[in-house]
């Protein structure tokens, strides 16, 4: 006896979560769909966003990429060069003028020389860069720096105008 009294317990409670489990007139939930990824010129700037899309947190002070234009080195060199102070002008400017801002300093290098060298060398181009802008008056906690060496070459080609384009620091914004 005790037994079909178990049988049948287990059996309606079976039929319960069966009939529980039907959609029957309960709405179907929608799937979350996350957001496509949008380029961190576009996040920042919203440019190629309608005005209703554009998030109100964005910054739209002017485009980005016409700001954190990537500065050059000579061979072998990380001394800022004359031509490349109005560009890091700017740049402080803008940053003073977006305080959420953080600013992420690459420092790369060409191909030529042993990846030991390049990984120092583009280390010392993004604390040159790093030193000029906290000596605009940018807070350096708002600066950090990092070297690809020659790792992330701009230009694959082995000519002194490719190898000048990789002498770089190249600026990556985030708030």
């Amino acid at each position: 006896m005790r037994r079909g009294v178990a049988f049948l317990v287990i059996g309606l409670a079976a039929v319960v979560l069966a009939f529980s489990g039907c959609a029957g007139d309960r709405p179907v939930e929608e799937p979350i769909i996350e957001p496509d990824i949008v380029d961190e010129t576009t996040a920042l700037t919203g440019d190629d966003l309608p005005l209703a899309e554009q998030p109100e947190d964005a910054i739209y002070v002017e485009p980005v990429a016409s700001v954190f234009q990537d500065i050059h080195f000579e061979f072998d060199r990380y001394n800022i060069l004359a031509e490349d102070e109005v560009t890091l002008g700017s740049i402080a400017r803008w940053l003073e003028e977006n305080d959420r801002v953080t600013v992420l300093i690459e420092g790369h290098c060409d191909e030529r020389g042993t990846n030991e060298y390049n990984m120092a060398l583009g280390e010392q181009r993004a604390l040159a860069a790093r030193r000029y802008l906290v000596g605009l008056g940018i807070a350096s906690d708002r600066l950090s720096t990092i070297s690809y060496g020659e790792e992330r070459p701009l230009d694959m080609g082995s000519t002194e105008h490719a190898w000048a384009m990789n002498r770089r620091a190249h600026f990556v914004v985030s708030e």
